[in-house]
């Protein structure tokens, strides 16, 4: 469990017994739906907001928890490839709502540890410098405050780094779980462990839940992380990456005084957190993968070492791991859920930086469904031309990974010969009666089998030992031991097979 699900458990809301009425319905109650349902609500409509499983308890529960402009090394490849328009844009839309957290923070009288911090992009093989000098131009010309450096509070050299002042850290569960109250005094409805499966956009809308409850809305977003419908066809268009936490108490004399990234080393992320009054919670995120494709408790063990060598660690308090989305061209996808769609929109593809891309995308949806626009509206449209060349290279490779899955899990025979072969504790897909099945084997010696096709597009899983779960390579998708839906796109469980 993450540091933030532990120290904001929030209270419950029910599920969905019956069928209901709304303005608009939000589904996916993640920063992005909960800053969406919020922004409604204040404009006076009747709001109900749809969460599969906990209210912020997907990968807002699971961030680092940094709201920034500074986007890694963004700024200089949108100058290249959307103009110094499509920067500007990018940047005034990123800064704007990470002043907006500030303002619903004293606003709602928010108790989140909201910090304010410099955010750097750092390099320590001086030959990322000329690369970083680029970037703190192009993120200044955006209109950032951005300069280049070549220190910091961090406890090794740097060969040289992007600084943007003035940024935010701060505890996302406590922030997320303020805003939702705040959305329920405003007379919207919040409703839990909702799974919703079906969408007919009719006039109205409607939408279904697993247990066959119905909604009915004027509105819809989709605001599930990943799209849980296919009908705009965005999986083509992203790709999921997980990356793994760790955290730890440090001397508050240890605290580098800021936020950190670099992808040396398999990326690393630094930030620190309050803890106590001596100490702070250091924590690093890192060893980006694929789901379904890595040794997790190697990823592990190598990001506790890179912690431990670099900062006074006494023990490791705290692991756990995130699953991001990124888009094959950079930018966000906010707006229309599809080039027809009248009534449907949808936010995804933050890319790691959901916060501030959440808290935008609420205040974009908000307008766009009260007939307003904003000036950067045009830059995260889902509807622009991606097929252009600036796209495609990242097209073509997201989908030849994605046909390596689908058609080469299949060429092997079995991942594992027979089910004796899977160790108690672990999970290994295994060929039986002639169907590939996804077998876990309890620590008691108990064997479960599930099939080992992703409901979803029908690529293979493959288990994650350090998470138990089992995780499609394809999208995404995440299903428990038992097959049940942990993480979408897929909205069916994996099926149940008899094993001896």
């Amino acid at each position: 469990m993450s540091y933030w699900m532990e120290t904001a458990p929030g209270p419950a809301h029910p599920a969905l017994e019956g069928d209901l009425r709304t303005d608009v319905a939000v589904v996916g109650a993640g920063i992005a739906g909960v800053a969406t349902a919020w922004e409604l609500a204040r404009r006076g409509r009747r709001v109900t907001l749809l969460e599969a499983d906990r209210v912020g308890g997907g990968t807002t529960g699971n961030t680092t928890a940094k709201v920034t402009a500074l986007h890694n090394q963004v700024y200089d490849h949108l100058r290249r490839t959307r103009g110094a328009e499509g920067a500007r844009l990018y940047a005034q839309s990123q800064a704007e709502a990470v002043r907006q957290v500030v303002d619903l923070t004293a606003e709602l009288d928010i108790d989140c540890e909201l910090e304010l911090a410099p955010a750097y992009t750092y390099a320590t093989d001086p030959a990322g410098v000329d690369a970083l000098r680029q970037e703190a131009e192009a993120a200044r010309d955006a209109g950032l405050n951005a300069s280049f450096v070549t220190d910091s509070g961090l406890p090794f050299p740097i060969a040289g780094a992007v600084r943007v002042e003035d940024q935010l850290q701060f505890h996302p569960r406590k922030f997320l779980l303020a805003l939702a109250a705040d959305l329920v005094a405003r007379g919207g409805e919040i409703y839990e462990r909702t799974r919703i499966t079906g969408l007919d956009e009719g006039e109205p809308c409607r939408l279904t839940s697993e247990n066959g409850r119905v909604v009915t809305a004027g509105e819809v977003v989709v605001a599930t992380h990943y799209p849980v419908f296919d009908r705009a066809l965005l999986f083509a268009r992203l790709s999921v990456h997980r990356e793994l936490v760790v955290a730890a108490p440090i001397p508050a004399s240890a605290d580098p005084g800021g936020m950190f990234i670099t992808d040396e080393d398999g990326k690393r992320s630094v930030r620190t957190a309050p803890y106590d009054g001596e100490r702070r919670l250091l924590i690093v995120t890192g060893e980006s993968f694929i789901p379904g494709t890595s040794h997790t408790p190697e990823g592990y063990r190598r990001l506790e070492e890179w912690t431990s060598a670099r900062f006074p660690v006494a023990t490791i308090s705290h692991r756990w791991a995130a699953q991001d989305t990124d888009p094959t061209d950079t930018v966000p996808l906010v707006g229309p859920l599809h080039p027809g769609a009248r009534h449907t929109h949808v936010a995804t593809g933050f890319g790691g930086w959901g916060l501030s891309g959440g808290v935008m995308a609420g205040r974009l949806l908000a307008a766009r469904i009260n007939g307003e626009s904003l000036p950067w509206s045009g830059l995260y449209d889902p509807r622009r031309l991606w097929s252009a060349v600036r796209e495609m290279p990242e097209f073509l490779k997201h989908q030849a990974q994605v046909g390596r899955h689908f058609i080469g899990d299949r060429l092997r025979t079995a991942h594992v010969d027979s089910v004796g072969d899977i160790a108690p504790g672990t999970g290994a897909v295994v060929r039986l009666d002639g169907s590939r099945c996804a077998v876990y084997r309890a620590p008691d010696g108990t064997a479960h089998a599930v099939s080992a096709r992703c409901t979803h597009l029908g690529c293979l899983v493959a288990f994650n030992a350090a998470e138990e779960a089992w995780e499609c390579p394809c999208h995404g998708s995440r299903f428990a031991v038992d097959g049940s839906v942990i993480q979408g796109p897929a909205t069916s469980p994996l099926e149940r097979r008899d094993v001896d």
